[in-house]
């Protein structure tokens, strides 16, 4: 069984798809190694690439707000993506290169032990829920997977694009803390 530092340090040697190339650091994740509540979403942006940190963009901002929001810090959670280098634009992640770096996000998954998994969009949505998954039509709608309780929501940067997804969006993450303090209730019986 590896280490999250393990799993780590084998990210910042990966080169198994073209995005290493591009990079100016990997982003590999961060927060609380004991987390109950993990964010994923689908890979950095320009600044994470900057800083190596996930979500602190635009994008980052907001979430962190959400985060607050339903009375957590982001030390308390933990954040990662699909895939941990900056694809070229900002373009969607391509699916070999999603298919490269999954293996470091279900490590990861398996070493912090969520019990609660917020896929932040279509693309985390789609990977790590349902292939058929539909944003639009699916997200804030439950699932349970190997004892991990999952929900889909957009992704903050398609809210900062829409006003009209802030509403659904923060109902989303009220449904986090929901869950969280029930699962939280039924560890007290």
């Amino acid at each position: 069984m590896y280490t999250l530092e393990e799993v780590k340090a084998f990210v910042y040697g990966c080169k198994k798809c073209k995005l290493y190339k591009g990079r100016t650091n990997v982003v590999f994740g961060q927060g609380n190694k004991n987390a109950d509540i993990m964010f994923i979403g689908e890979g950095p942006g320009y600044y994470e690439d900057q800083e190596g940190v996930a979500f602190i963009g635009p994008a980052g901002q907001l979430l962190t707000k959400a985060i607050e929001g339903i009375g957590f810090t982001r030390d308390e959670i933990y954040i990662a993506n699909i895939v941990k280098c900056r694809p070229p634009n900002n373009r969607n992640p391509e699916i070999d290169e999603m298919k490269a770096c999954i293996p470091y996000l279900r490590w990861q998954v398996k070493l912090i032990k969520p019990k609660i998994i917020v896929c932040l969009g279509k693309i985390a949505a789609n990977n790590i829920i349902d292939a058929n998954l539909r944003i639009t039509r699916d997200r804030g709608k439950w699932c349970c997977k190997k004892d991990v309780w999952m929900i889909p929501t957009f992704h903050p940067s398609a809210v900062l694009r829409d006003v009209l997804k802030k509403r659904p969006f923060w109902e989303d993450f009220k449904k986090v803390k929901e869950k969280y303090e029930g699962l939280k209730d039924e560890e007290n019986k």
